[in-house]
């Protein structure tokens, strides 16, 4: 069997967060992984010390099949620091049709006392980034023996919540463990939006004059309330804009509006201040954009301030692509583009 380096399932093969990134399973850190496993024993579901040879067949026979299968059961990846393999991991038991799978991931053992709550969050960074944002997964999971209880209050702060326990499911050296079920929902799923209305007026207002939006605007001085009303009512009925509220659990979050140009849109974004910082960016971008290409087909551009470091990372994240500089109102900018289906 000829051993490949890409999954023609996927596009994307490789994701990168600071000084890490995961590339599809190398079969030279097969023995690594063997390793890791067999000194790790104690919280997988594995029975016996794996060998070499065991290793070879099943790189062979089960791991390069993946790479040529539509919808494999199992996406893995090695995970690196500077090209070397210091863990291992992805989607397991991948259910295509429900779009969920498991989170699997295994360090090196030495850095499990070190530098566990480090790698584990940098790898859920990663597979996020393709479980949602380019495989559209519903939820991701994690199914884990009660054994390191540190696990878990990771996995809580990246936003998985306990959903299942299993009482007294295995037994290891003689004792009774539970099995806990961790789930993380897709945040674009969780994303509500709807056509603004001229109810809408005040909150919008408030949005819009946040010292941090009229920052990064093109026209940063403060709008007056009678000026955003009497603008806000003409632009709610323009057929030629679409100004959207984004909620979550029924609270809005932010705003997404689009301003329609002869060939292409160009989109807007605020999130509400209370909202900043919790890693909504790319998912309201990215539902904003499901929405808007479900009833436009022209491309959306985003212009931004080059000083916005931040909009530019969230709109590369929500897959914007860099279409070229301009001078917007005298201010250098990046201009990002989107098209439909990408």
């Amino acid at each position: 069997m000829v051993y490949s380096n890409k999954y023609i399932a996927l596009i994307k093969q490789s994701y990168q967060f600071g000084d890490f990134r995961i590339v599809p399973i190398r079969f030279e850190d097969r023995y690594l992984i063997m390793k890791w496993r067999n000194e790790q024993m104690y919280h997988l579901r594995q029975n016996l010390i794996l060998t070499r040879k065991q290793q070879d067949i099943y790189f062979n026979d089960v791991i390069a099949q993946l790479f040529y299968q539509k919808q494999p059961k199992q996406l893995l990846f090695s995970y690196l620091k500077n090209n070397q393999c210091i863990g291992y991991g992805g989607l397991v038991h991948i259910d295509w049709e429900e779009k969920k799978a498991e989170l699997s991931f295994i360090m090196q053992t030495d850095l499990e006392k070190k530098e566990f709550n480090l790698h584990w969050h940098t790898f859920i960074k990663m597979i996020e980034k393709l479980a949602f944002y380019d495989l559209n997964f519903s939820s991701i999971y994690t199914y884990a023996y009660n054994l390191r209880l540190y696990l878990y209050s990771m996995l809580e702060k990246a936003g998985f919540k306990k959903i299942k326990k299993f009482s007294n499911k295995v037994i290891i050296e003689g004792k009774a463990i539970d099995v806990i079920i961790h789930e993380r929902i897709n945040p674009v799923h969780t994303i509500e939006i709807h056509p603004a209305t001229v109810d809408d007026v005040d909150l919008v207002y408030n949005w819009f004059n946040d010292d941090l939006v009229r920052k990064h605007s093109y026209q940063s001085a403060k709008i007056l309330l009678e000026e955003h009303q009497k603008w806000f009512q003409q632009k709610v009925k323009d057929k030629f804009s679409m100004i959207l509220i984004v909620k979550i659990k029924n609270i809005p979050i932010g705003l997404i509006r689009f301003d329609f140009q002869r060939n292409f849109s160009v989109i807007g974004v605020s999130i509400d201040k209370n909202f900043r910082g919790k890693g909504l960016s790319i998912p309201l971008l990215i539902a904003g954009a499901n929405y808007y290409f479900k009833k436009y087909s022209n491309p959306i551009k985003a212009f931004i301030k080059k000083s916005n470091i931040i909009s530019v990372k969230a709109f590369k994240g929500a897959g914007f692509h860099y279409y070229k500089d301009e001078m917007v109102k005298g201010v250098d900018s990046y201009v990002y583009i989107k098209n439909a289906n990408k």
